[in-house]
């Protein structure tokens, strides 16, 4: 099976080309200096140049604040860009699977989000993927819809300069000072863990609306605690505060951890968060340690 993946070059998209590979698939890189999604003709050229039979979104506006601010471009990007995306994949015959986020959701639910409740973003950001749901939708094809939650991985987000648990653990062994919200809820994702359930619901052209997300919901303040543990930086303190202490142009969801219909094997959902963190930090440690015995020089 040949799969196209917008925006192969990101934090999600780098994943899903490793695993699409291991899983013997047939997996073609589109970097965003490759295709232009706000433009048709950059979409259809290289949809049917490539000619896979499945076509996986990952492009995405992901600055949430900038959003607030950049409504035109989050939408460009995000929504009709997503569009232009499943009308290229259906002329060609290929299943579209679109990334969506935990965002389009409020907040005001107490419990993880199920792929039943219904929508209703408070910022640009979720507003405009939620938009590319519905318009990836009205694409004329096969369709997938994935939202996927607080996503940590190797490299970090391109367009957010790395990831959250990176960003942490360098503060602290810069001996910076800590201080993290602990009143948002999220449920933290592994992007491998993610690449490895896309990778099977497209072998078998799964369709419909599904949520990936590790099991398991905390709070980013211990989300961040938990790292530095498992990292042995235990020893730094964390100020915990809340997220009206921190400045920001976008609202966030109170609660924003889902739960899924998505099942492998005998096991419903993803792994647990705790047990995905450990997973990254020794994948990340084992970088670090063949880097420091194979010096750039």
């Amino acid at each position: 099976m040949r799969v196209a993946v917008i925006g192969s070059s990101g934090q999600l998209g780098r994943d899903l080309m490793a695993m699409g590979r291991q899983s013997r698939l047939d997996v073609i890189g589109l970097a965003h200096d490759e295709v232009d999604v706000t433009a048709p003709e950059s979409i259809r050229e290289a949809l049917v140049r490539t000619n896979p039979q499945v076509v996986v979104n990952c492009a995405a506006y992901v600055r949430v604040d900038e959003c607030e601010q950049s409504v035109e471009q989050a939408f460009a990007v995000n929504a009709v860009g997503a569009f232009h995306v499943a009308r290229a994949a259906a002329v060609i015959g290929a299943l579209c699977t679109y990334i969506s986020t935990d965002y389009v959701f409020d907040g005001e639910k107490k419990q993880p989000y199920t792929e039943d409740d219904v929508p209703n973003p408070i910022n640009v950001y979720g507003a405009s993927k939620l938009t590319g749901e519905f318009l990836t939708k009205q694409g004329g094809g096969a369709w997938l819809i994935v939202r996927v939650s607080s996503l940590f991985g190797k490299g970090g987000a391109r367009a957010k300069g790395g990831n959250f648990i990176d960003s942490i653990l360098a503060k602290a062994a810069a001996g910076e000072e800590l201080q993290v919200v602990d009143d948002l809820r999220i449920s933290p994702t592994y992007t491998r863990h993610a690449a490895q359930a896309l990778i099977q619901l497209i072998s078998e052209r799964s369709t419909g609306t599904l949520h990936l997300a590790n099991s398991g919901a905390t709070t980013w303040y211990k989300f961040a605690e938990a790292a530095l543990r498992l990292a042995g930086l235990g020893q730094y303190q964390i100020k915990s505060i809340s997220s009206h202490q921190v400045a920001r142009r976008a609202r966030r969801p109170l609660n924003s951890a889902l739960s899924t219909r998505y099942v492998t094997g005998s096991t419903s959902g993803l792994p647990p968060w705790e047990a995905a963190l450990e997973e990254y930090l020794r994948e990340r440690n084992a970088v670090v340690e063949t880097s420091s015995r194979n010096p750039p020089y």
